[in-house]
C-alpha cells in the first residue's frame, strides 16, 4: 500500500466512498491476480461501460497509464474488457478507477456479481430510448408528410408553422433523452480535448435542432426555408437501432467468455465440524473442506468425489460434449455440472490453483489481444475523425454561399456517414467471434493474432507421443539384467517415473500399481526435458527379491542416449514401438518396450490436412525405427526420429528457411521450445498447466480435430476480416463524395452508418456457429462443415 496516495480528480463523494472499498488487500483477488514472478504487481480484468468504439479504447488506455504506479493496460473495444497491471506499492485501485471516471468511462470487476444486473438495467434503457425515438420519429414524419407532398400555395402558412412546431415538440424527447448518450459522450470528449466516433455524431444531431429550431422560431430567417425535424429523429432512431443490435450482437459473438465466468456459483454448502451443513460464500472455502454439491450446481472447486456417483457436463471446459460418470474416489472440475445425484466432495484445489482459473485467465488474455489489422485500425481512428470534422467544416464553407441552410445538412451528412463503426469492427468482431467457437469446442486461443498467421499454415509439425498418440500404453516386454527381477526393475522406474509428466512415465507409474509393485524412494529428482529423469535411489523397501545386483546411488531413466543404454539392452528382439532404458551406476539395467494406442482421430485428421493441401511432418524423440513404423501407420512420408528438443527446434527452423509457414502440434512437455519457435503452436495434454504453456492454442480435451478444425475456421476468419475491411472502406470512399455533393440527405447517412456496422457484425456471426470434421461410412469428408453458410 503506498504511504502517501496520489492525488487525483474525484467524480464525486459518493463514488469515492464506494471505490474506497477495492483498495482493502482482502478484496484484490476477487478481481485480480499477483505475479508470482514479481510479488506485488497485480493485473485486475475489468469490464468497461461507457465505451462504444476503437477511440474510446485508445482513450482509456491514455487516461489509464497516465497514473503513475500503472504499468500497462489493454483495452478491447470488441468486448468492452481490460487488463491493468499495476504495483501495490505505488498506486490502489480506487485511484486509477477514479481516472477512468474522470474521463467518463465506468471500471467494473469482471467477475463483479452486479454487472450483469446493471448491464440489463443499461439494456433496458437503451430500448426505452429506442422506443421514445421510434414513436416520436413516426409522428413527426406525419407532420413532414404534408409540407414533401402540398405543391405551391396547397398549404396554408399558418398550418405549415403548426405543424413545425409540434415536430419541435415531438423532437424534444428525442433531444433530450434519447440522444443522452451521445451528447455525454461528447461533451466528455471536450471537455478533456479528445476526439471519438460519438463527436462527430453528437454534433451532427446537435446542428441539425439548432438549424431547425432557429427556421421554427424565425420563419424568415436565415434557416426558415425548411426545418430537418424528421431527418433528425430519423438518423437518431436509425443509429439507436443500429447500436442495440450491434451490442447484441456482440455479446453473443464474445459470449465464450461470459459464459465461462457465470459458471461459478456465489456459494456451496460446507459440512460443519459437527457434521451438519451450511452455506458459505465459495471465497470462503479451504483446501480439505467438504462440498455437497446438488444436481443441477456446478462444482465451486476442484476436489475428488468421496460420495456418491453421478454425471457432469465438463463441454465449456474440456469440449467434451457428451456427460462424464463420475463416482467415489474421481476427480471434477470447477466450473463442471452436476447433472444427476447429490455427491459430496473433497476440496484439493481452489482459486487461481484451479483448472477453471487457469482457463479462464487464457481466454481473457485473449480476448485482449489486438490482431495487426485491429491495431492499425485503432492507431488511425483518432486522425480520421479529426478529418472528418475538417471535411464537414470545408463542405459547410464550400456550399454556405449558395444556401446556407443546405450548407448545414450537408456538413451533418459528411459527419455522421464518415463515423469509422464499421472500420473498427471489422477485425476484432471477426477475430472474437472465431475464438469464442474454439472455446465452445474445447481448444483456447491464447492470442487473436495467432488466428491470423494460422490461416497462413502450409505446414504441420506433429509430435509423436502424447500428441498423434493416447496416454494409455500397453507394454509389451521388459528386458532387464541377468540377475534383477522385472518387479525390482519396474519398482526403480517407477519411483523415478513418478516425478515426470511425460505419457510413457505414467504409463510405468500405472503398470506398477497394476502389479501392485511398490516404487523406490529417490532424494533429488531431476527431469531433463526430451531426455529423462535422474535421481539418487534408495535401497528397495525390505530387499525385494531379484533386486541383487543394483547398485544404490544415482539412476537414470529415458532415452537410450540419456541411459547409455545401447549397446548392452537387446533392440534387436523388440516391439516397433517406444522404449524407456533404466540405467543405475553400472549401467544398462532394463528396458521397457511399449505398444503405442493412436488416438481415434489421428488418421482422420492427417488425411483431412493432406487433402488440404497442407504438408504433414512428424517428429519424435523415440528411436528412428518407431518413429518411421508410426509414420506408415499415419500415412506421413516426412518423419524424424531419434531428435532432442533442439533437434526438433533446427528441424522447424530449417521448414521455415524454405519458406513454409510452420504449426507445431505438442504434449506441451518437453517441447517447450519448438513450440515457441513455430509460427504457430497448439499444446495438447491435460497433466500440463495450461498457464505455463507457451503455445498458441491449447487444447482441454484429447480431440486433435481441433488442429483441423482450427485451420479451417482461421482461413475462413481471415476471409471475412477482408470482407468486412473492404465493405468498410467502400461504404466509406462512396459516401463520403455524395455527402459532400448533398446528395445524401442526413437520415439517409444515418442509415447507412448503421447499416455498415450491422452488416459488418453480422457477417462475424457467422463465425462464431459450431464447426466439426465430418466422418461417414464411407470414408472421410476433408473439409470443415459449418453451420452456417461458408464466405
Amino acid at each position: 500500500m503506498p504511504s502517501t496516495p496520489i492525488p487525483l480528480p474525484v467524480a464525486s463523494p459518493w463514488e469515492a466512498d464506494t471505490l474506497s472499498v477495492v483498495d482493502h488487500a482482502a478484496e484484490w483477488s476477487a478481481f485480480s491476480r499477483e505475479d508470482p514472478a514479481a510479488p506485488g504487481h497485480w493485473e485486475s480484468n475489468l469490464v468497461i461501460e461507457g465505451m462504444h468504439c476503437a477511440a474510446c479504447a485508445l482513450t482509456i488506455e491514455d487516461a489509464l497509464l497516465k497514473v503513475p504506479g500503472v504499468e500497462s493496460a489493454r483495452v478491447s473495444a470488441a468486448n468492452r474488457r481490460a487488463r491493468v497491471r499495476w504495483a501495490q506499492d505505488r498506486v490502489v485501485p480506487s485511484q486509477w478507477m477514479q481516472a477512468l471516471q474522470s474521463a467518463g468511462y465506468r471500471a467494473v470487476p469482471a467477475n463483479d456479481v452486479f454487472a450483469a444486473e446493471r448491464r440489463k438495467a443499461e439494456s433496458r434503457k437503451a430500448l426505452w430510448q429506442w422506443l421514445v425515438a421510434s414513436l416520436c420519429m413516426m409522428q413527426v414524419m406525419m407532420y413532414a408528410w404534408p409540407a414533401y407532398q402540398a405543391r405551391p400555395g396547397d398549404l396554408a402558412l399558418e398550418y405549415e408553422q403548426l405543424l413545425r412546431w409540434a415536430s419541435w415538440v415531438l423532437s424534444l424527447p428525442v433531444v433530450l433523452f434519447s440522444c443522452g448518450p451521445f451528447f455525454r459522450k461528447a461533451w466528455s470528449d471536450v471537455r478533456h480535448l479528445r476526439v471519438s466516433m460519438d463527436l462527430p455524431v453528437a454534433l451532427g444531431m446537435l446542428i441539425t435542432f439548432a438549424a431547425s429550431t432557429a427556421g421554427t422560431f424565425d420563419p424568415a430567417g436565415m434557416f426558415g426555408r425548411e426545418v430537418y425535424f424528421d431527418s433528425l429523429t430519423m438518423f437518431v432512431f436509425f443509429l439507436l437501432t443500429g447500436r442495440w443490435l450491434e451490442a447484441r450482437l456482440r455479446d453473443r459473438t464474445a459470449g465464450a467468455l461470459d459464459a465461462l465466468m457465470n459458471r461459478m456459483p456465489d456459494s456451496v454448502l460446507r459440512q460443519t465440524p459437527d457434521g451438519g451443513w451450511e452455506r458459505v460464500a465459495v471465497r470462503r472455502l479451504l483446501v480439505g473442506d467438504l462440498m455437497q454439491i446438488r444436481a443441477g450446481e456446478a462444482f465451486a472447486a476442484d476436489g475428488v468425489i468421496v460420495q456418491g456417483r453421478t454425471c457432469v457436463d465438463e463441454s465449456l471446459l474440456t469440449g467434451e460434449s457428451e456427460a462424464l460418470a463420475r463416482s467415489v474416489g474421481q476427480s471434477v472440475i470447477a466450473g463442471s455440472h452436476n447433472l444427476e445425484g447429490t455427491v459430496q466432495v473433497r476440496v484439493v484445489a481452489l482459486g487461481e490453483a484451479t483448472r477453471f482459473a487457469q482457463i479462464l485467465a487464457l481466454m481473457e488474455g485473449a480476448s485482449l489481444s489486438k490482431p495487426g489489422a485491429a491495431l492499425l485500425v485503432d492507431r488511425w481512428a483518432s486522425p480520421f475523425l479529426i478529418g472528418v470534422l475538417l471535411a464537414a467544416g470545408a463542405a459547410a464553407v464550400w456550399w454556405w454561399p449558395q444556401n446556407p441552410a443546405h450548407a448545414v445538412m450537408v456538413a451533418v451528412s459528411v459527419l455522421i456517414v464518415t463515423c469509422p463503426c464499421a472500420l473498427s469492427l471489422a477485425t476484432p468482431a471477426a477475430m472474437l467471434a472465431a475464438a469464442g467457437n474454439l472455446a465452445r469446442q474445447g481448444l483456447l486461443v491464447r492470442s487473436l493474432p495467432s488466428l491470423e498467421s494460422l490461416a497462413a499454415v502450409d505446414t504441420v509439425v506433429f509430435d509423436k507421443t502424447g500428441t498423434l498418440t493416447r496416454d494409455a500404453m500397453t507394454c509389451k516386454a521388459v528386458h532387464t539384467r541377468p540377475g534383477v527381477s522385472r518387479e525390482a526393475a519396474l519398482a526403480c522406474a517407477a519411483g523415478l517415473a513418478a516425478h515426470s509428466l511425460h505419457p510413457l512415465s505414467r504409463a510405468i507409474g500405472q503398470l506398477a500399481v497394476q502389479e501392485g509393485v511398490t516404487p523406490v524412494a529417490v532424494q533429488a529428482p531431476q527431469e531433463i526435458a526430451g531426455q529423462g529423469v535422474q535421481a539418487q535411489a534408495l535401497p528397495l523397501a525390505g530387499s525385494a527379491e531379484g533386486s541383487a545386483g543394483i547398485s544404490e546411488g544415482r539412476m537414470r531413466l529415458g532415452s537410450a542416449t540419456f541411459c547409455g543404454a545401447a549397446p548392452d539392452a537387446p533392440d534387436a528382439t523388440a516391439p516397433t514401438g517406444p522404449v524407456v532404458h533404466l540405467q543405475d551406476a553400472q549401467g544398462w539395467l532394463a528396458s521397457f518396450y511399449w505398444q503405442e494406442e493412436l488416438r481415434s482421430d489421428a488418421l482422420t485428421v492427417i488425411a483431412a490436412l493432406q487433402a488440404q493441401g497442407v504438408a504433414v511432418h512428424l517428429l519424435s524423440g523415440d528411436r528412428v525405427a518407431a518413429a518411421r513404423a508410426m509414420g506408415q501407420r499415419l500415412g506421413i512420408t516426412h518423419v524424424a526420429g531419434g531428435c532432442s528438443p533442439v533437434d526438433k527446434l533446427d528441424y522447424v527452423h530449417q521448414l521455415q528457411g524454405r519458406g513454409h509457414v510452420v504449426a507445431m502440434v505438442g504434449d506441451g512437455l518437453n517441447d517447450g521450445p519448438v513450440l515457441a519457435g513455430a509460427h504457430v503452436s497448439f499444446a495438447f495434454g491435460r497433466a500440463v498447466s495450461i498457464t505455463q504453456s507457451r503455445a498458441d492454442f491449447v487444447a482441454l480435451g484429447d480431440q486433435l480435430h481441433s488442429v483441423y478444425t482450427a485451420l479451417m475456421l482461421a482461413r475462413k476468419t481471415l476471409r471475412v476480416v477482408r470482407q468486412n475491411l473492404w465493405w468498410a472502406l467502400a461504404y466509406n470512399v462512396a459516401c463520403i463524395p455524395l455527402a459532400i455533393a448533398g446528395y445524401l440527405p442526413a437520415w439517409l447517412a444515418g442509415l447507412g452508418m448503421a447499416a455498415s456496422s450491422l452488416l459488418v457484425v453480422l457477417n462475424a456471426l457467422r463465425l462464431s456457429s459450431g464447426s466439426s470434421l465430418q466422418t461417414s461410412g464411407s470414408g472421410l469428408l476433408p473439409a470443415v462443415t459449418f453451420s452456417t453458410r461458408g464466405a
